[in-house]
């Protein structure tokens, strides 16, 4: 049996399930609305996103944090009119309304006019088997406005150069969503919990000079 489910703090926590009925012919995907919530995908001018493409999840429900304590701020930016939250979550629904979380809106970048979503990127890193752990962020390009940095950390044991792995990445993206830099480290950050704090590669490897070469 195959439950998963995806939600967050603000939602206390649930707001999508993929009922185990599910589980194997929606195998990664998130689900649709729990039965006390609604659940949309938006365009950022809040349209709804069509199938197959990417937007900002909103949900609502009485699960629904009326707003952070102390901070209108952060409360007025979160909730829209109607008290439909903005999760800062990329997601992509299906013809069925099955959702996929795709990356967080804050680490999306946009290359040449395009919009590029890191974990698809390190979704595609992640099948070179001499990787132990990737994170992909956006630099400036002079060029091209933002380009895609892969800062990877490489199992015990092998090695991999920036041409290998670029190579590797032929076939499985499209070339505009290809890092243009490639700089191999020995750890990752993470928090207390072990999550990767992408906030944190960015400061550390958002200016590094380049290990690799370009691709």
């Amino acid at each position: 049996m195959i439950i998963q489910g995806y939600g967050l703090t603000e939602s206390s926590p649930g707001a999508t399930m993929l009922r185990a009925e599910d589980g194997l012919r929606k195998l990664g995907s998130a689900g649709t609305s729990c039965f006390f919530s609604d659940v949309r995908v938006v365009t950022p001018a809040l349209d709804p996103a069509p199938a197959g493409e990417p937007g900002e999840v909103l949900v609502q429900g009485p699960n629904v944090t009326p707003g952070y304590w102390r901070d209108p701020q952060s409360t007025a930016e979160a909730l829209l009119d109607g008290g439909w939250l903005r999760t800062g979550d990329l997601a992509v629904a299906d013809e069925e309304g099955y959702l996929s979380i795709v990356g967080r809106l804050k680490d999306m970048y946009i290359s040449g006019g395009e919009n590029v979503y890191p974990v698809e990127v390190e979704d595609a890193i992640y099948t070179h088997p001499a990787v132990a752990e990737c994170a992909v962020i956006g630099v400036p390009d002079e060029k091209w406005g933002e380009v895609g940095r892969a800062v990877v950390v490489t199992r015990p044991g092998h090695s991999l150069t920036a041409d290998e792995l670029l190579a590797h990445l032929e076939g499985r993206l499209a070339r505009y969503k290809h890092p243009r830099s490639v700089v191999l480290t020995d750890q990752l950050p993470h928090n207390a919990s072990g999550k990767l704090v992408k906030a944190r590669v960015r400061e550390l490897h958002g200016s590094t000079p380049r290990q690799e070469a370009d691709s």
